[in-house]
Order: C-alpha cells, then structure tokens, then sequence
C-alpha cells in the first residue's frame, strides 16, 4: 500500500445536501412559466377529452385489444361509468 492510499479514509464518510431552497425555487419557476391564465382544471379536461378522443371509434380488434390491455393493467381504468373496455360503447367525436 502507499502512502497515498493510506491517507484515504477506510470508513464511509457521511455527507448530505439539502436541496429544500432550491426546490422552492424550482417550483417558483414553474409556476412563472405556466403563467397567471393557467387553469389546471381546464387542463385536465382537455386530457380527458383527449383520451376519449384517442380511443373513440374502435373496431372490434381494436376494442378486444384496449380491453385486453385494461385488463392487463398497461392502460388505466378511468372513470366511474360504463365506457370502453367497461362494457360500454367506446365515446364517439
């Protein structure tokens, strides 16, 4: 062993950072960057309607899919009502 090695520590050395401030100030920059008119309830809505659209009209093979991979769990349930892969109609646009 040399004397360079031997001047390392052999012992874990404990070290931590707090990143608190700078998470607040993160978030501070997020929400300045989203701007005073963002509405996040409209933006979810716009999602939903996004999701339905996506999958509104499918064929046969295509809804014995979407509901194979709701049963598989890749896709999330979504509401409470009868809808697609629930035993509903898919939405149509």
């Amino acid at each position: 062993m040399s004397d360079k090695d031997a001047s390392r520590p052999t012992e874990p050395v404990e070290f931590s950072v707090d990143l608190t401030g700078h998470e607040l100030t993160r978030r501070a920059h997020v929400m300045a960057a989203l701007g005073d008119d963002w509405d996040p309830v409209e933006t979810v809505r716009g999602e939903e309607e996004a999701y339905d659209l996506l999958y509104s009209g499918l064929d046969p093979e295509q809804q014995r899919l979407y509901d194979t991979l709701l049963a598989a769990g890749v896709l999330p349930r979504r509401g409470g009502g009868a809808g697609p892969g629930d035993g509903g109609d898919a939405p149509t646009a």
